[in-house]
């Protein structure tokens, strides 16, 4: 028993001996600022604001942002090359850390009213029918709850963009924008949202969706803006009658913000 009980304690102490000499890395991460807006940590400071715009400022912020990606899977091969496991680990720690951080465009302007759907190009149709490819597939994740796969539904926006900015005189630019709003409720942005609902009618008055409802709604529900709702409501009842469930649906709606209180 003696035996056993002077066995069992040697494995757990050499256990823990072991588990001592690990390499974490810790001791040579370097501090983190607590303050994001703090000068750089090697004493340089930061640049004071100038007159550079913001499409300048975002294009080197993504430049810069590009090259430290590189700069990280050029040390990962290095490491990897000459067999320097530790600093490997440290180098695909970084880049792991670096793919969680969000990303946003910042430029994020919509299209201006003064596009019109006129004609038909076989590139944009092409285009637009990848991207509702794309949307459909990031709807097709199972349940136990219905779940849409946000990497795809930005991936979907990126290819709606590029057929409006490649062709902005095409037949299928009000179907991007108003399938771009409906992504972009999906993602919880309900202000360009409404404005790309809005786009879709402004660019092809006749556009088969019911946009001027749906931008009706999301000023109403998600942005409070029921003045310009109302208008839009009342618009949709005229303008997309066909619509029965639509044109409903405003018709309540109008009663109740003219003659109650908004609910």
């Amino acid at each position: 028993m003696t035996r056993i009980v002077t066995t069992a304690a040697a494995i757990l102490l050499l256990t823990l001996i072991v588990g001592c000499q690990t390499d974490t890395g810790r001791s040579q991460m370097l501090p983190q600022r607590s303050n994001p807006y703090m000068n750089d940590p090697n004493g340089l400071p930061l640049e004071a604001p100038g007159s550079a715009d913001e499409i300048d400022l975002v294009e080197k912020m993504v430049s810069h942002r590009q090259a430290y990606r590189t700069s990280l899977q050029a040390l990962v091969q290095h490491y990897d090359a000459v067999g320097n496991n530790q600093k490997t680990t440290w180098a695909k720690q970084e880049l792991t850390a670096l793919d969680r951080i969000p990303q946003f465009r910042y430029i994020t302007d919509v299209m201006p009213t003064s596009l019109k759907a006129t004609e038909r190009i076989t590139a944009a149709d092409q285009l637009y029918e990848e991207a509702e490819k794309i949307r459909r597939q990031a709807g097709a994740i199972p349940v136990p709850a219905p779940l849409k796969d946000e990497d795809l539904l930005r991936a979907a926006l990126v290819k709606y963009s590029e057929l409006i900015t490649k062709y902005p005189t095409s037949d299928k630019i009000d179907d991007a924008a108003y399938r771009m709003a409906g992504v972009q409720e999906d993602l919880g942005d309900p202000t360009l949202a409404a404005q790309y609902y809005q786009r879709a009618y402004q660019w092809d008055p006749a556009t088969p969706y019911p946009a001027r409802y749906k931008a009706a709604t999301v000023l109403d529900r998600k942005l409070h803006r029921r003045a310009e709702a109302l208008e839009l409501y009342q618009e949709s009842v005229v303008k997309e009658a066909r619509f029965a469930g639509e044109k409903a649906a405003a018709e309540r709606r109008i009663k109740e913000l003219t003659t109650s209180q908004p609910q």
